[in-house]
């Protein structure tokens, strides 16, 4: 093949990437969300039916390394894309086929919803903020963080009293992370407040919801402490990470250095049991403390 040639194909492979239609909230039809799959042993050669299976951590493709065992005791560290090899001046196609399956991962991790069904199943009452749809979700991130009256009246329905403790459940940005996390870590962190003394009240799930939701919840409420589990924007390590936010005296306005995070809650990250336990304990000391966010850290400190 010479040069002209060459260049043929790929003008014809460019222009054909470059009139594929955008893809749009409303018309993208994503599979449902599934469990994390565990790894698979894998050897240079093998036929690899998903490479979504393929741990990152142990996927080695440089050939003629100087020091293979030190780069493979680095890697185990992270998920990072570190020792993917090349084919001439290009990745390699396994690499690059990992690479799209990601993207593709993270988008319908955007672009999906969480079941209809979600809240009912476990027993939650559900609300919805100013966000009429997901395409609208996405580009006002401001009518995520509120309610209309109709769904104020909702949480009003749904929360007895002013609890002391008000958990959220919110889908944020993405609904694989909540179908993945949400519900063990939820148990985790009802079942450490009651050993603790604490009533853990009645979790509440939010759709179409970004973390100031909670702030808003807090005036609705009264509540003393709000922590959202919500779903976290995806990446290329995983589409199914999940934080927690907690808020202690959380009102519309609250600064973002007033919360305290527990992030990366995911099965390759921090599991979402453990991390239940772990919120559990951080809510303790919160309201011991009466502060989060850095004045959580500073008094700590002190």
């Amino acid at each position: 093949m010479n040069k002209q040639e060459l260049a043929a194909m790929v003008a014809e492979i460019l222009s054909g990437m470059a009139h594929e239609p955008p893809v749009k909230g409303g018309d993208y039809r994503p599979t449902a969300p599934q469990p994390e799959k565990a790894a698979t042993p894998y050897r240079d050669g093998d036929f690899v039916p998903d490479v979504t299976a393929l741990d990152l951590r142990k996927l080695y493709l440089v050939e003629n390394a100087e020091n293979e065992e030190k780069f493979r005791k680095m890697k185990e560290k992270t998920p990072a894309r570190l020792g993917s090899g090349r084919a001439g001046a290009r990745y390699k196609t396994l690499t690059m086929l990992r690479f799209r399956a990601d993207h593709a991962a993270a988008q319908d991790a955007v672009f999906s919803q969480v079941s209809e069904d979600f809240a009912a199943e476990n027993g939650m009452a559900e609300v919805k903020t100013k966000c009429r749809d997901k395409d609208e979700y996405l580009t006002r991130p401001d009518l995520g963080r509120c309610f209309d009256e109709e769904n104020k009246q909702k949480i009003r329905a749904a929360v007895p009293g002013t609890p002391r403790v008000q958990i959220v459940v919110g889908d944020g940005l993405s609904s694989a992370a909540i179908t993945a996390n949400a519900m063990d870590c939820l148990a985790a962190i009802r079942d450490g407040l009651k050993l603790r003394g604490i009533d853990p009240g009645t979790p509440i799930f939010v759709r179409y919801c970004r973390v100031g939701a909670g702030d808003a919840i807090g005036d609705v409420t009264g509540c003393e402490l709000v922590c959202m589990l919500v779903g976290e924007r995806p990446g290329l390590v995983t589409d199914k990470s999940m934080s927690a936010y907690i808020t202690y005296r959380p009102r519309t306005g609250v600064s973002e250095s007033a919360r305290t995070v527990v992030s990366n809650i995911h099965a390759q990250g921090t599991p979402a049991v453990e991390a239940g336990a772990h919120i559990a304990g951080l809510i303790e000391t919160i309201l011991k403390k009466k502060v989060s966010g850095v004045g959580l850290h500073l008094e700590a400190g002190a």
